[in-house]
């Protein structure tokens, strides 16, 4: 690996691309040497520094991101699944480890990453946090050993802003839940209940979104049947565990081999 890693933030002027860049910036193992921007924004061309009340970086802010990805050791991506897809390919060509912690990719999306893959390291997960990923463990391993007498309930909540939903990370406990049962989510998801929905079908597994304030990340897996639940909860409350998680993933996966990865991987827990 070499010694010093060089970083493109994509997406640099949002609440999650400034907290990248600053802790970038402060690592000793990383240097930025590139920001992305969509065309047209007011950031292109400044340094990015002094747009965040720093200093200045020598790095300036562009809409050309082959040419940032040109150099770049590692992309960290979080952005929206348009211009995360076109990233992966870029990254890809570039042969950059790409870091991915866009929500709300389809299934159309994650079928082209996957080919980007093949040429390149993609580190994709719906939450890049010590946490969610535990809890992901754990919550495919209680539903290994639960029945359908558990009905499995996903609670999230997060601010205000959040544009998708359910959030990535109910998606991952979702999906965890599913694998744990032997199914697979899209046979099983209960996504929208309104009116009159009849009893719940056995063996589902539901999905309910609260949206408000600045909620950070909150989210419940509920196995409920009669007479008990088993609750798992996780809540966030500070976005710097995200961006602790995907600096991580962006050194773990240099020197690896093309593939498409998750953080179970990064953090040695898959299977």
């Amino acid at each position: 690996m070499t010694d010093q890693i060089n970083v493109v933030i994509t997406g640099g002027s949002g609440r999650m691309g400034q907290m990248l860049i600053r802790s970038v910036l402060a690592h000793d193992a990383l240097t930025l040497t590139g920001v992305v921007e969509r065309e047209g924004h007011d950031w292109i061309g400044q340094d990015a520094g002094p747009l965040m009340g720093l200093g200045e970086t020598g790095v300036r802010v562009t809409d050309e991101p082959l040419e940032a990805f040109a150099t770049a050791h590692a992309v960290i991506d979080f952005t929206s699944p348009a211009a995360t897809v076109g990233f992966a390919a870029l990254a890809a060509q570039a042969r950059a480890v790409h870091v991915i912690g866009t929500t709300g990719l389809s299934a159309d999306d994650i079928t082209r990453i996957d080919a980007a893959a093949r040429h390149a390291t993609i580190i994709r997960a719906g939450n890049m946090s010590l946490g969610v990923n535990l809890l992901t463990v754990l919550t495919e391993k209680i539903a290994r050993a639960l029945d359908d007498d558990f009905d499995v309930e996903i609670i999230e909540a997060h601010h205000r802003y959040k544009v998708d939903a359910p959030s990535g990370t109910a998606l991952m406990l979702g999906e965890a839940a599913a694998k744990g049962r032997g199914v697979t989510l899209d046979q099983v998801a209960d996504r929208g209940r309104d009116g009159i929905t009849g009893a719940r079908k056995r063996g589902d597994i539901g999905f309910s979104a609260i949206r408000g304030g600045d909620v950070v990340g909150e989210h419940d897996v509920i196995f409920a049947a009669d007479g008990e639940r088993i609750v798992l909860r996780h809540l966030a409350t500070d976005r710097t565990i995200f961006v602790r998680g995907a600096l991580k993933a962006a050194i773990w996966g240099q020197d690896r081999g093309p593939g498409h990865f998750n953080m179970l991987d990064v953090l040695g827990m898959a299977d």
